[in-house]
């Protein structure tokens, strides 16, 4: 973690609604002014496209996986190198995954492959991730210890997987027996590095449907935010006024006493709520830095 250069990240697996929360982020970032330097957390995949579907038939032929929600696909240490750096210096490096024709197009190159390593934008206020592995740890690398704000973003998982399975097909070009096959392929991977990320998170945004998503194969559409509540559990974050926020978002309630539950229509206003004084305090502190004469700053 780092006071003068300090680091958010949103982590949560394929599909869980991470853009939703960075977007109330990125306004909440317009509103106290601060510049962000954006990091996508597919720039750290290991393979592009043809490579992947190659490590894939090799891995199935000696009957084993490989996901993107592995070690094995991802360069955690090109990860956590650059959150160190940039705590240290506010600096690094970052390159794009396009993942789409429209998105490879300006760049001349094919889908499912990578822009060239860039330099982060200079002077920047925060370092603001978005990705599968924002809290990852393993035995050779601990990505989380450098975030000064963990927020996850946890759908129930049939939720999740209606939302993977129409996000795929209809942006992306997948079939859904492709979809369905990566899901399968995907879950020991899940089970081992998404899933323990969500217990070192400052905050978990999970989204519960009240409609049936028992069989989300055969799902039409992703069930709206109307149709959801929204159950939010805060971890390590002292003096949360909860019944001010209770007041402000019509229909929440406490479930447990660092939990809250909203109407998922509120998600957005909650998020903005509950989040601004967080990141207000992290730019405080910076800015505080900043003020201090190079003699005065704790060595």
């Amino acid at each position: 973690m780092s006071a003068k250069h300090p680091i958010i990240a949103i982590t949560g697996s394929s599909g869980a609604g991470t853009t939703t929360t960075t977007n109330a982020i990125k306004h909440i970032f317009r509103s106290l002014n601060i510049e962000a330097a954006f990091v996508e957390g597919d720039s750290f995949h290991r393979y592009t496209r043809p490579e992947m579907d190659k490590k894939i038939r090799e891995a199935q032929q000696e009957s084993r996986h490989i996901s993107y929600f592995g070690s094995e696909a991802n360069d955690f240490g090109a990860l956590e190198e650059l959150f160190s750096t940039y705590g240290a210096t506010g600096t690094g490096k970052t390159r794009r995954y396009l993942h789409t024709f429209d998105e490879a197009v300006p760049y001349n190159q094919l889908p499912g492959t990578f822009t060239p390593w860039r330099p982060l934008e200079e002077n920047t206020d925060i370092l603001f991730y978005e990705g599968l592995h924002g809290g990852a740890v393993d035995e050779n690398h601990d990505v989380a210890k450098h975030v000064d704000l963990l927020i996850g973003m946890v759908p129930i998982i049939n939720l999740e997987w209606i939302q993977k399975m129409i996000r795929d097909t209809t942006e992306r070009g997948h079939s859904r027996e492709a979809v369905m096959g990566s899901i399968v392929r995907s879950m020991d991977d899940y089970i081992n590095h998404i899933t323990p990320q969500f217990s070192r998170t400052h905050i978990n945004f999970q989204r519960v449907p009240t409609v049936d998503t028992s069989n989300p194969f055969s799902a039409k559409d992703i069930p709206s935010l109307d149709e959801s509540f929204v159950v939010i559990r805060f971890r390590g974050i002292e003096d949360v006024n909860f019944p001010y926020y209770l007041q402000m978002i019509d229909g929440s309630f406490m479930s447990r006493r660092n939990t809250m539950v909203v109407p998922g229509g509120k998600m957005g206003l909650a998020m903005e709520l509950l989040l601004r004084p967080l990141i207000e305090d992290i730019i405080n502190k910076k800015r505080g830095l900043a003020s201090l004469s190079p003699s005065s700053l704790p060595i």
